[in-house]
């Protein structure tokens, strides 16, 4: 039991009815998971409205309700606590609850549009090469040492991170990686969390479904900068034109790193083959098993981190070496008749054009690259055509199908995305709205040594179609096929 004025810590409370001097069980803010002495934070969120269940909280046992308007019915016995914004007054509260776990260990938060997967992923897969217990909060999964658990949001709730946090403290882990994304970002989950470090990865076209404007998708990324301490740092990629935006307002101290420019970390892409790149980081060269120049920026930021948290550099190279790919991220096979099959993430403009520029800068021209590609329901439809046209521009031959409709008509989708494919690339793409059938076309269409690009889906191994997950995984059903096929 939590006495409930304890985990008000830090909370902006603008008025209180009832005492606060009481024993609270948990906290929540799904009505449907109160129970009996529970806290119910009424959260305004994009689809409802937590002050229209704060009634029903009561009924289910609530002992204190935590919102920013006070209800007009105002049961007798049931403390009220009005703040000026129930998002950051969850974050803190689920700190105060936990016990303020981020202080005890060192967290570091990768935010960007692309990359933040793959440097969280392989800094915690360093970071256990190195001996070390760590953490992970990532969109692909948790994990808190060894144990893994399901991840659902790139950015979990406040209540979740500080759970797992919680959980990391007490196995003993010193360092956790997170993803940060501008939805958690804005809805002020990580606000009451210790950084100690923070990386800038890029900034391209992506979630305008949820940000109004790009600029207010900018400036959401950059608030997490302003608000690191002087105490932690922050590395950012200056390549990207918005590299230097991040670093204008932040109290902590300010790295940079390139491939580019100059930058505190600087390295050069000596060969890029499908088995792996030659890299020179900070003068000292190192090859390693991922590929592309956008792998390059990712294991540049995974180096300077390493060493700002106190890693030999020599070190850090030699674990670099010995680095796995993640998880549907550039993760390929070669076929019996030498067909290389690549599943990868790219769901936005800027991912898929490097994924694709990569695949060309590796291959012969002596082969066909077959793309597959779709785009997500109830998400940014802007970038739809631009997928579609960057698809038919770098690509042999193009297939549009779904990736996960949601709650939108799969054919719509693929109508916007053949908007923006020139008539120069008309004859070069195809549309099938089924996925696995496109991909069972895409493996036909192959002849030996082609490259068939799967996009969109990576490491998912569901597709959501009405509100249903339906069991699906693109690497899966690409090796199956090719095998049926003979291939």
């Amino acid at each position: 039991m939590k006495i409930l004025k304890d985990i008000l810590y830090k909370v902006a409370i603008e008025a209180v009815k009832g005492p606060t001097d009481i024993a609270i069980n948990k906290m929540d803010f799904d009505s449907r998971k109160i129970e009996v002495n529970d806290v119910f934070v009424a959260i305004r969120g994009s689809i409802s409205d937590g002050h229209d269940f704060i009634e029903k909280a009561i009924q289910q046992g609530a002992l204190a309700i935590i919102c920013d308007t006070f209800p007009e019915n105002i049961v007798i016995g049931i403390t009220y606590v009005q703040v000026k914004n129930t998002n950051s007054a969850v974050a803190f509260m689920a700190a105060n609850y936990f016990g303020d776990p981020s202080q005890s260990l060192k967290l570091v938060g990768i935010t960007g549009t692309n990359g933040k997967t793959t440097i969280a992923s392989l800094l915690y897969q360093l970071f256990k090469k190195a001996g070390f217990k760590v953490g992970l909060l990532s969109t692909v999964k948790i994990l808190v040492d060894d144990v893994e658990y399901k991840a659902t949001h790139t950015t979990p709730d406040s209540i979740t991170i500080n759970h797992y946090l919680q959980e990391m403290v007490e196995n003993g882990v010193e360092y956790c990686f997170m993803e940060v994304s501008s939805h958690g970002i804005h809805q002020k989950r990580t606000e009451a969390l210790h950084f100690v470090g923070g990386i800038f990865t890029n900034l391209s076209h992506d979630h305008l479904d949820y940000h109004p404007t790009f600029a207010e998708y900018r400036d959401v990324k950059k608030s997490f900068f302003d608000n690191l301490p002087k105490t932690a740092f922050v590395l950012s990629n200056i390549d990207d034109k918005n590299g230097p935006v991040m670093l204008q307002n932040t109290a902590a101290k300010k790295l940079t790193y390139a491939l580019k420019t100059y930058a505190d970390y600087k390295a050069q892409i000596l060969e890029n083959q499908l088995s792996g790149l030659l890299l020179k980081i900070n003068g000292d060269e190192v090859w390693v098993k991922l590929i592309g120049t956008f792998n390059a920026y990712n294991l540049l930021a995974i180096y300077g981190t390493a060493v700002e948290l106190g890693m030999e550099s020599m070190e850090v190279l030699r674990l670099l070496s010995d680095l796995e790919s993640v998880s549907g991220r550039f993760q390929f096979i070669v076929s019996t008749s030498n067909i290389t099959a690549i599943v990868d993430y790219a769901h936005t403009p800027d991912a898929l054009e490097n994924v694709l520029k990569t695949i060309n800068d590796i291959r012969t021209k002596n082969e066909q690259l077959i793309t597959v590609v779709g785009c997500g329901g109830n998400r940014d439809k802007t970038k739809r055509p631009i997928m579609a046209g960057i698809a038919a521009e770098l690509s042999d031959k193009a297939i549009f199908t779904s990736d996960n409709p949601r709650n939108e008509d799969p054919e719509v989708i693929i109508t916007e995305m053949e908007q923006g494919v020139g008539p120069q690339n008309y004859k070069k793409t195809l549309t099938i709205t089924d996925r696995k059938q496109a991909i069972k076309t895409a493996c036909q269409l192959a002849q030996p040594n082609d490259i068939i690009l799967i996009a969109g889906k990576g490491h998912e191994t569901y597709q959501e179609i009405n509100g249903v997950r339906h069991d699906f995984d693109d690497m899966k059903i690409v090796k199956e096929i090719l095998v049926q096929l003979g291939k």
